[in-house]
């Protein structure tokens, strides 16, 4: 639980003043573009950098007071592997084991475990650097398990991944999950943060903007559906004006116009009725990325 959680570099305030709260085995993401404030915060959590001002617990304790009881009940996966490349895959969990002191019985166990819960026994004795990158996110996640924390952090789980190894990776996190572990997660992808998280806090220039779950913050924030037109970049802002009154709201990008409605088609109809004809034109849903642009003014990835 954080209250009023501010943290300053000199004049730059990195966190404003943040409340938020998370539950016991929930799954909580923190959704926003680089510089939002998130790896701050899961650092601060972390009890490996210390806030300016305001009030936090982890477990119960304060980070700063307690740094390294709440260090033992977590489990790490920073953005970028560190895995030892020269290391086999089950030398890198036994030496990782070690690092939080676990005797040599209980790793070795767990170990067998670990490699089966990231589908990874036939790559036992493999060496780290011949793994795929699918593979090697696996493994830092099962690394991270080694202790049985009671929260694991996960920052950006799953860049640079192909839609394959994501699937892979939420199928695993999704058991944690179930297996009553408090996830914690920053991402950029929106799908990831529809499938993973139970609730979301949307962040911005160190502030909150909104904290609710993904279909919540869809529904708050924005229409059913969306049209997406493109009339060739060099015509969108000039054709953007004529249809401003042809749906609830609407959002010029550099490459195409977005137009929001609860009925997207009727919204196209019109369009065709006033004689303009979009190169390209696509329905969909509303998503969490529609719901930033709304409130930051700004896309998830720039």
């Amino acid at each position: 639980m954080a209250k009023g959680l501010t943290k300053k570099y000199g004049e730059f305030i990195a966190l404003n003043g943040i409340d938020f709260s998370v539950q016991k085995g929930e799954s909580f993401g923190f959704l926003g573009p680089n510089g939002a404030g998130k790896s701050t915060t899961m650092r601060i959590i972390a009890s490996t950098l210390t806030r300016t001002s305001g009030d936090i617990t982890v477990l119960g304790k304060d980070p700063e007071v307690s740094g390294p009881e709440i260090r033992a009940h977590l489990g790490v996966v920073p953005q970028q592997d560190n895995l030892d490349q020269a290391l086999s895959v089950s030398d890198n969990l036994y030496i990782y084991g070690r690092y939080f002191g676990l005797p040599r019985k209980f790793i070795r166990s767990k170990i067998d475990e670990l490699l089966d819960f990231a589908a990874l026994t036939d790559k036992r004795d493999s060496k780290v650097e011949a793994l795929s990158g699918g593979m090697k996110r696996r493994l830092t996640i099962a690394r991270a398990l080694i202790s049985e924390p009671k929260i694991l952090m996960l920052d950006e789980p799953t860049t640079g991944l192909d839609p394959q190894a994501r699937h892979i990776l939420w199928d695993r996190l999704f058991r944690l999950k179930e297996q009553g572990v408090t996830l914690l997660i920053t991402t950029h992808y929106m799908d990831e943060a529809e499938q993973l998280c139970d609730r979301l806090m949307v962040m911005d220039k160190g502030s909150i903007m909104a904290e609710d779950s993904p279909s919540g913050l869809i529904k708050k924030f924005s229409t059913k559906e969306v049209l997406e037109v493109r009339f060739g970049s060099d015509r969108n802002a000039q054709v953007a004006e004529k249809l401003k009154t042809l749906c609830e709201r609407m959002e010029l990008l550099p490459d195409r116009i977005l137009l929001y409605a609860d009925d997207a088609e009727k919204v196209l109809d019109e369009i065709h009725k006033i004689g303009l004809h979009p190169v390209t034109s696509l329905v969909r849903r509303s998503s969490l990325e529609d719901v930033f642009l709304r409130l930051t003014g700004r896309t998830l990835v720039e």
